[in-house]
């Protein structure tokens, strides 16, 4: 094929003209960066390999350490901080942790020792209470640029990026309390991570509040994150009447309305259930699900925009940024039993 009917070819696919994409090829200034990434995802849609010189414009690499990818909520993640990295020019490399796989800090090891700018961790041991702090603060002593989202630790000197968890459980008992349930459970993973205990608080707060219940260890159950986890806790939690329940995660929800089905009890008719994460696909679900919102955009943008400004010279800082959720209300959730007592 030559020469002039590849630019035409690129041109077409990337919606600009065949000088502009010899410009970009050719490495020439006044295209914008906007322009120039359409060429190179033409480029690279169509199989062509990029020039030698526009190949070497990488700011660096930078590490995103997440957990298995089972939970569609962490691909998503992955997939808005990659993009924002990418904006800014650095090359992101994905170390997903597998059950039984390499355990975080093997991938950390290999992170630092391939040179990265920073590593972004995300629902990592430090939103495990149980775990030694150490290792991170090893890499802070180091000078190595870290962002910690989805869990909190004061042991350590790094910016923490978090969803309001308190207000996620708030939000989600105000609306089934709106619709006249009153014994409402919590389904919750391991009571060791940071999110579940505040999400607990969240619970204990408003339940207090809207229906002056004070003692609600009965209404609290722990699993997996889990589908067969959520479907677990939920079990135990019919069993002690609930007619309304929240449960940490999406997966946990399915779970729930799983556990339901099984009593011969139906969603939204005499059970409600309340998801969170609103991970993709969710809204397709039978019924669609109800769930609180995480701000996955706004959190993956700050914590790319806290990582680079470390990158760039800005003393690390212990500060946590906590984004709000928002309810999205649709058909897991239905109206209360109106005699239960």
């Amino acid at each position: 094929m030559n020469g002039h009917a590849r630019l035409a070819d690129i041109a077409a696919q990337a919606g600009v003209s065949e000088a502009t994409v010899s410009r970009v090829l050719n490495g020439k200034p006044g295209v914008s960066a906007g322009t120039r990434q359409a060429v190179m995802t033409a480029l690279d849609l169509m199989g062509y390999e990029r020039p030698p010189r526009l190949r070497q414009r990488s700011n660096g690499l930078v590490g995103l350490v997440t957990p298995e990818l089972d939970n569609p909520i962490f691909p998503a993640f992955a997939q808005a901080i990659e993009k924002a990295l990418t904006q800014h020019g650095y090359t992101p490399v994905l170390c997903t942790q597998l059950p039984g796989g390499a355990p975080e800090d093997e991938f950390t090891e290999l992170l630092v020792d391939r040179g990265v700018s920073g590593i972004v961790f995300m629902s990592g041991l430090h939103a495990d209470t149980t775990a030694r702090m150490d290792r991170y603060t090893r890499l802070v002593d180091r000078g190595l640029p870290i962002v910690l989202v989805d869990g909190y630790s004061e042991h350590i000197d790094a910016p923490f990026i978090s969803p309001d968890d308190r207000m996620a459980v708030r939000l989600s008992v105000q609306h089934l309390v709106d619709l006249g349930h009153e014994r409402i459970g919590l389904a919750l993973g391991p009571r060791r991570f940071v999110p579940v205990i505040r999400k607990i608080e969240g619970f204990k707060q408003v339940m207090a509040h809207l229906l002056g219940t004070a003692d609600v260890d009965d209404l609290i159950a722990h699993s997996l994150f889990s589908v067969e986890g959520g479907q677990a806790a939920a079990a135990q939690l019919l069993t002690r009447g609930c007619t309304g329940i929240v449960c940490a995660s999406d997966l946990m929800a399915l779970g729930a309305i799983r556990a339901c089905r099984e009593k011969g009890l139906s969603v939204p008719g005499e059970v409600s259930v309340v998801g969170f994460d609103d991970s993709p696909l969710i809204a397709f679900t039978d019924p669609p699900l109800t769930t609180v919102r995480k701000p996955i955009g706004a959190m993956a943008s700050a914590a790319v925009q806290t990582l680079l400004e470390e990158v760039n010279g800005a003393p690390a800082k212990h500060v946590e940024l906590i984004f709000q959720p928002e309810l999205v209300v649709r058909g897991s959730t239905g109206s209360g039993p109106l005699v239960n007592r």
